[in-house]
């Protein structure tokens, strides 16, 4: 007699005339339908930390480690929650290497959240491109849905209509005056993303040539002092001019 591996169990088997009897059963590992890794895109919060869905806790709870643009502005919302999971850093800088260990993790069944700063993953930040290889790599991957700029500021703008358009963050140095010569040519509001560094620059270029625009600045969204300011672009920098202190912050800038 001879001992037969069947679904996890031993299973005796008779030998025949010329040596041990080989057996074959269903096994119960099916390797086409083997667990593999995944790769859980995290929505977190844009500013107050409890805007975040019980579903994204638990996500950022059970997976391996994360993968945050900053850990220390992660940490803080893990903190928050009390969530001990351990994290990575991956940002624009992450090197081939990185992308590959990441992927090599996945491929061994590991569960990996992928988070921003704040908001969505994928929309505007670095993220797009492990997104992309985790795909192109046939990765199982979910979105973990949540707060976004975007439609954050959308929602009280009191916008027209049904459509609009997201083009990210204005480039910074080649690109920029193209940009803002191209806005005029929509029929409906476009929104992007302007740092601290560069609103004032951004209404500089808006003035010139945009200037009959009607313009909706979102700053500190979600947060104590959030505001949406509406008016001419001319009308939006003598605001920040005069109030220096609304120049700080990520904005969120509707052009319609």
């Amino acid at each position: 007699m001879v001992e037969v591996l069947n679904g996890g169990k031993l299973k005796k088997a008779k030998a025949g005339p010329t040596g041990p009897a080989f057996a074959f059963f269903h096994a119960s590992v099916n390797f086409e339908h083997m667990e593999t890794g995944k790769l859980s895109v995290v929505a977190t919060p844009i500013g107050n930390l409890e805007d975040i869905t019980f579903r994204a806790i638990r996500t950022l709870q059970e997976v391996d480690y994360i993968l945050c643009e900053d850990t220390r502005v992660t940490g803080k919302l893990l903190a928050h929650y009390e969530i001990k999971t351990p994290t990575k850093r991956y940002d624009a800088h992450a090197s081939e290497k990185v992308h590959e260990d990441i992927i090599n993790d996945l491929n061994s069944g590991k569960h990996i959240a992928l988070v921003s700063d704040a908001g969505t993953p994928g929309v505007s930040d670095p993220g797009v491109l492990l997104i992309t290889q985790a795909r192109e790599a046939d990765i199982n991957i979910e979105a973990i849905p949540g707060p976004s700029a975007v439609t954050t500021a959308v929602s009280i703008a009191g916008l027209k209509g049904n459509q609009f358009s997201f083009l990210g963050f204005v480039p910074h140095k080649k690109g920029r005056q193209t940009f803002f010569e191209s806005l005029p040519a929509f029929d409906h509001p476009v929104i992007f993303f302007e740092s601290t560094h560069r609103i004032m620059k951004t209404l500089d270029s808006l003035v010139e040539k945009n200037p009959d625009a009607t313009v909706h600045i979102g700053r500190e969204l979600t947060k104590h002092f959030e505001e949406m300011l509406i008016g001419s672009p001319a009308e939006i920098k003598e605001i920040l001019e005069e109030e220096t202190v609304k120049q700080k912050g990520e904005f969120v800038v509707i052009v319609s």
